[in-house]
């Protein structure tokens, strides 16, 4: 048994198993997860846009929207950046395959100076790509209501989010379905082993 201290309250927690530590207590078939505190979670995936790459005017109206969004959500959101250093092993291989097919030896040779160049890069800066996420939660007003309110509750958030977000350009994307949320759970304690098993 493991024992963790409280910073807030200075006492001693015991924990038995890893199950033990996390919040979660179950993942419903329509991806809404129920914390051991008895709220209500739901997980959205963003889709980013490139703000740099827009013209004045198209910033001047995606900043409005922006605007919109955060007056219009009117409840609490938590917005978590997922950040993970990819693996270019694949795409290495790719390139090496498809200058096997021609067979030319110049091509070989330019191919190999490529996937250098790749590597060096990468040593110097490595490539990573980033997931955007918000999570909602039931408010206080459905803590004790049954689950059904509380899941009508958690859609009409998702809603008005992808609605507001949806003018800024962003794609809204809600896990619908149990397997996908379990593996973005995964993903979120153990990174590391969760990028590895889908790179392979």
């Amino acid at each position: 048994m493991k024992k963790i201290q409280d910073k807030k309250t200075n006492k001693n927690l015991n924990f038995q198993t890893v199950q033990d530590w996390i919040p979660i207590e179950e993942v419903f078939n329509n991806g809404i997860i129920k914390l051991k505190n008895n709220k209500y979670l739901k997980i959205l995936k963003i889709s980013p846009i490139n703000f740099n790459l827009k013209s004045n005017l198209e910033k001047e109206s995606i900043l409005n929207s922006y605007k919109i969004f955060l007056k219009t959500c009117d409840f609490n959101i938590q917005i978590l950046i997922q950040s993970c250093k990819q693996n270019l092993e694949r795409n290495i291989n790719t390139i090496k395959e498809n200058f096997k097919k021609e067979n030319k030896k110049y091509l070989e040779i330019i191919s190999e100076d490529y996937i250098k160049f790749i590597n060096d890069i990468n040593s110097i800066k490595s490539s990573s790509s980033k997931n955007f996420f918000i999570i909602i939660e039931n408010s206080e007003k459905t803590v004790n209501s049954q689950k059904e309110i509380i899941f009508e509750e958690l859609n009409e958030k998702y809603f008005k989010i992808k609605e507001c977000l949806s003018r800024c350009g962003n794609i809204v994307k809600d896990f619908d379905n149990k397997k996908e949320i379990i593996e973005i759970i995964f993903s979120f304690f153990n990174s590391r082993k969760y990028f590895k098993k889908v790179e392979n």
